[in-house]
């Protein structure tokens, strides 16, 4: 409802998915708003392509992100406004690498968040297309995740913080025992004007699509 957190607007959310026969999950959300409003929706689930009662944490897993830049954060884990290229540093997965690789580097970027929580600037032909944003493969089970996006940016989770959490079945998943990979607009947008602007004006409709499709490699 309008004024709900501070927020301006009633905000008419909806949110679907659709499980294909080509292994893939397709997730759509749609929004409007009788009022000017910030809108940045995404989803927070964890994946562990080892299985969800593998004892092999994320970390031991292959990761590519589709983009040459990054936004680094204060250290509140907030956005600070730059735009900084991954070239050189830890935050570079533009070739597949482990997870874990570079993920205890001295750079205070991992020191703010215990590892990787930050969002990556993906590579777009066009505003808006719908591409490639992100590579995942686990070596134990041949499973590999692709993920698809038509936002700019991917906030990319290591699970530093999980301690204890339950998930699928009920099992308990410690520190990096999971990953988020959370396709949406970048972090702090609202208060940076180079950033894509993420407020949705009255009578617009947003619309944002994201689909992560799954293969066997051992087919």
């Amino acid at each position: 409802p309008d004024t709900d957190e501070g927020y301006p607007g009633n905000l008419d959310v909806k949110c679907s998915f659709r499980w294909t026969e080509d292994n893939e999950l397709q997730v759509s959300y749609e929004a409007v708003t009788d009022r000017d409003t910030p809108v940045n929706i995404t989803g927070h689930g964890y994946f562990n392509l080892a299985g969800h009662e593998s004892d092999t944490d994320a970390a031991k897993q292959i990761l590519m992100i589709n983009a040459d830049h990054f936004t680094p954060t204060d250290e509140n884990l907030i956005a600070a406004g730059e735009i900084r290229p991954v070239g050189n540093t830890a935050f570079d997965f533009r070739e597949p690498k482990l997870i874990g690789r570079d993920i205890e580097a001295d750079d205070v970027q991992l020191i703010y968040g215990g590892g990787y929580d930050h969002n990556w600037v993906l590579n777009k032909t066009e505003h808006g297309a719908f591409m490639l944003a992100a590579r995942l493969f686990s070596p134990e089970s041949g499973i590999s995740m692709e993920m698809y996006t038509d936002q700019p940016g991917l906030q990319f989770y290591a699970g530093n913080f999980l301690n204890g959490q339950r998930g699928k079945g009920g099992t308990c998943y410690g520190r990096r025992q999971g990953a988020a990979f959370e396709a949406q607009n970048f972090p702090n947008a609202v208060n940076t004007a180079h950033f894509p602007t993420p407020v949705l004006k009255a009578g617009e409709k947003y619309i944002h699509r994201t689909a992560y499709k799954f293969i066997d490699t051992k087919v």
